[in-house]
This record gives C-alpha cells, structure tokens and sequence, in this order.
C-alpha cells in the first residue's frame, strides 16, 4: 500500500517561513513528478509548486518569488520552503506525487492528508 503524507504546517506570523515536507512510503517502483497544491477556505485548490523527477520546476506566478521547491529522491520526499509569508498563504496545503507500482506501471496520482498553514499576527 502507497502512502504518500504531508508534515510542518503550523502558525505563523506574517513575514515568517515554514518548510513542508512530504513523503511517499510503501510498495512501488518509482516517483516521477510531485508538486505542492493548496486549497484556502471558500476557494478552488490551486497549484502552487511541482517538481519532475529530474529536477524541473514549476511555480505559479504569484509564488515563485518567495517559495522553493526541491526534492530528495534517496528519501522519496518533497520540500516545499515558504518564506516571507503572508496571511492570504493560509491553506490546507497538498502533496500530489505521480507514483509507478506495479499494478500501474504508467504511474498514478496519490494525494496526502493535507498539512494546515496558518499565517496570522
């Protein structure tokens, strides 16, 4: 079974950082493309971040300036680094990772829990 979990939401004061960390544990054979999405209350989810197996990013626009995605494929993790942060950033934030198994080896897509971002003074 596939698992794939987001950790280091928490508070935050505007002007702050935090790093996400996300990690996909289980029985597959390998991970290609990840990216981080967030969903405020009220509002659609939206790409924020994603990253190939190769190392490619992708930043929205409205986030690329303040925001670093990378990975560590030997861990099978995701970071996402968010700096200068600003309340209208609180969200669930998401991990999205395209996993291959072997029940699919074209790779399917494996959400995580979700891991709350609050910034507020």
């Amino acid at each position: 079974q596939v698992q794939v979990v987001e950790s280091g939401g928490g508070l935050v004061q505007p002007g702050g950082s935090l790093r996400l960390s996300c990690t996909a544990s289980g029985s597959f054979l390998g991970i290609s493309d990840m990216a981080w999405y967030r969903q405020a209350p009220g509002k659609q989810r939206e790409l924020v971040a994603g990253i190939t197996s190769r190392g490619s990013t992708n930043y929205a626009d409205s986030r690329k300036d303040r925001f670093t995605i990378s990975r560590d494929n030997a861990k099978n993790t995701v970071y996402l680094q968010m700096n200068t942060l600003k309340p209208e950033d609180t969200a669930v934030y998401y991990c999205n990772a395209n996993i291959i198994t072997i029940r699919n080896l074209r790779g399917h897509e494996y959400w995580g829990q979700g891991t709350q971002v609050t910034v507020s003074s």
